[in-house]
């Protein structure tokens, strides 16, 4: 984030039923589908949706899995979002194509383990991990506040209290900073998909005790009304990937830090946890929470970097903020000695061989609570101790 002291930021998020969020939520539930039947099992899948058009491709190596059960999980998915329109449904009218096939001898050969070799990266590429002490959650304001009003507005469309709002919505909350800290919130905008038996005067009127729920009230003071913008465009009732087609990855910022921090440039979704794409960065998110956590440092950026095949990270990089070379080599010596970050090292510490991705798919992949079945393992600050000094 900028080193300037007062500033405006601003970061999005989309819901369930954004279409490149569909297309993640699928890729995961495959990811799931194979790592519940063999936790060694390797998936890259990648998912495609567009009007009444769903198309999975990719490797995987582990269980068999009948096509048709396969198919029949994606319409799960669609149900469970909460798609059924005429140019997107759950239903047999929304044809589901899989090309999923066996993965590829060569990355099988670099990345298992074999004789003397430790198993190595599924990937070269460089991962961040970022936490700040902002929020409860150690995330930056902006995303985390923009997650929370999608995610209650989904919470209430399925369970019937919101009606006339559909799937498909964005979010999009802008901070002023004073002195490097969240002070007060500058605008906020909703777009939602909604009925055609709405107005956009009915739309605002649904949709704004949801921006007054998710945001404290202390960041709300002053707030002028004329900066709440609601589908902007003034219509909104053609969405999901029947009004635009969505792709897997390709919100990785919505997915991280919301742009407050680097992105290496890997997504998650669809990816089992040898890919050190997903691992490493929730390894690395891991690190700097507990960091943060421990009082140490009021931020933290920690980045990885990885070559094909080869078990350790290349290089670890520490950013604490605060130009403190004694506090930096502390910290960087602590996280050598405590945290093995070999790709087996990493699914290890944070047990990622589990059926855990389906429901990272939306609103954040970080900021999330640990959950009993070892989902959001990552978000854990069971090692601030180590930090300590």
């Amino acid at each position: 984030m900028s080193n300037l002291k007062n500033f405006l930021f601003t970061s999005e998020s989309v819901s369930e039923g954004h279409p490149d969020k569909v297309s993640d939520r699928i890729s995961d539930m495959v990811v799931d589908s194979y790592l519940a039947g063999d936790p060694f099992s390797r998936v890259a899948c990648e998912t495609l949706t567009t009007t009444n058009k769903v198309v999975l491709a990719g490797e995987v190596r582990g269980p068999e899995i009948k096509e048709a059960d396969l198919i029949q999980k994606v319409r799960n998915c669609i149900k469970d979002i909460g798609y059924d329109q005429d140019g997107f449904t759950w239903r047999e009218a929304t044809k589901i194509e899989s090309h999923l096939h066996s993965q590829s001898a060569d990355i099988a050969m670099g990345v298992d383990s074999k004789d003397n070799k430790d198993e190595g990266a599924g990937d070269q590429g460089i991962m961040f991990g970022y936490a700040c002490n902002e929020t409860e959650e150690l995330m930056p304001a902006p995303i985390h506040y923009s997650h929370k009003i999608l995610r209650l507005m989904a919470e209430d469309r399925k369970s019937g209290i919101l009606k006339n709002i559909e799937p498909d919505s964005k979010s999009q909350v802008t901070f002023e900073y004073i002195d490097g800290k969240p002070n007060k919130v500058k605008s906020v905008v909703i777009s939602s998909q909604h009925s055609a038996d709405v107005d956009q005067a009915k739309v605002r009127e649904l949709l704004t005790p949801y921006m007054l729920k998710s945001i404290p009230e202390k960041f709300l003071k002053g707030f002028d009304e004329k900066e709440f913008y609601v589908n902007p465009t003034g219509n909104f009732v053609i969405g999901g990937p029947d009004g635009d087609c969505g792709l897997t990855g390709r919100k990785i910022i919505v997915d991280t830090y919301g742009g407050a921090a680097p992105h290496g440039g890997g997504a998650f979704s669809g990816k089992d946890p040898t890919k050190v794409d997903r691992s490493a960065a929730y390894a690395s998110r891991y690190i700097a929470k507990n960091i943060v956590a421990s009082n140490i440092s009021e931020k933290c950026l920690i980045q990885l970097a990885y070559a094909i095949g080869v078990s350790k990270p290349l290089s670890i990089y520490v950013d604490l903020f605060d130009n403190d070379l004694e506090k930096n080599k502390f910290v960087t010596e602590k996280i050598s000695q405590n945290f093995d970050l070999s790709p087996r090292g990493i699914r290890e510490m944070l047990g990622l061989n589990k059926p855990i991705y389906e429901k990272t798919a939306a609103y954040g992949h970080f900021g999330r609570m640990p959950e009993a079945d070892g989902s959001f393992s990552w978000e854990k600050t069971d090692k601030k101790g180590v930090f300590s000094k």
